[in-house]
């Protein structure tokens, strides 16, 4: 077996045991009886997706923190291991120079979850969800869409150290493009964001981070376009 960078990173085993015990619990018998596929495979190639140099923001920390995310919000989700699987699912596919990341990943996720033994309704609900990360804009009654979404965005709240980090990543991760293409592209989507009615829909996001996130979204887009 051929080395991937992703196994050096220091929650690599427990994140590929994370995978494993929800997969786990997500997988449907056979109709012959045959056990359900090895979890691990699967989870090896998802963490080695998310550990490709190209990624600088979309990382396995960003992963890591999806997850976390989305548990704190546990309470709010009609169906917590659906939408833990679209978090591993959301950016699985990821290209800084390509739009369509987010079809792509929900494309990989078709592909996969059926073949490692995840039912048909369950496989539709996570592509959809994944593709729901193009917008951000879950429905009112969409519960498990708002989950996945506040747990992708609460980065957006962070202190202004994290903040900062979380932009200079972005930055880096789209190195390959000029400075003034970049601020015109990046206030395009910090506005696209501000001018969503909220940026986080569960209780627990709207209390907790939307204050936050829309000063340190402002504070970008002021400094992006002074």
């Amino acid at each position: 077996m051929s080395f991937s960078p992703a196994a050096a990173h220091p929650r690599y085993d427990a994140l590929l045991a994370e995978w494993c015990d929800l997969l786990r619990r997500c997988q449907e018998p056979g109709a012959d009886g045959a056990p359900a596929p090895d979890p691990e495979p699967y989870g090896r190639d998802l963490l080695g997706r998310w550990g490709e140099s190209q990624r600088k923001y979309h990382t396995l920390d960003h992963l890591q923190a999806v997850l976390d995310r989305a548990t704190e919000l546990t309470a709010y989700a009609a169906d917590p291991d659906t939408v833990a699987l679209a978090a591993w699912f959301h950016d699985a596919v990821y290209r800084p120079d390509r739009s369509e990341n987010e079809e792509r990943s929900a494309h990989l996720a078709e592909r996969a979850l059926p073949e490692a033994g995840v039912g048909a309704g369950r496989t539709a609900e996570v592509a959809r969800l994944v593709r729901l990360t193009v917008t951000h804009d879950p429905a009112g009654d969409d519960h498990d869409g708002e989950v996945l979404c506040d747990a992708d965005l609460a980065v957006l709240a962070g202190d202004p150290a994290a903040y900062a980090a979380y932009a200079a990543a972005v930055r880096a991760e789209y190195g390959f493009v000029p400075d003034d293409a970049f601020r015109t592209g990046r206030a395009a989507v910090l506005r696209q964001l501000l001018d969503l009615p909220a940026l986080f829909r569960t209780p627990y996001g709207k209390e907790q981070w939307e204050r936050t996130a829309r000063r340190n979204l402002t504070t970008e887009l002021e400094l992006l376009t002074a």
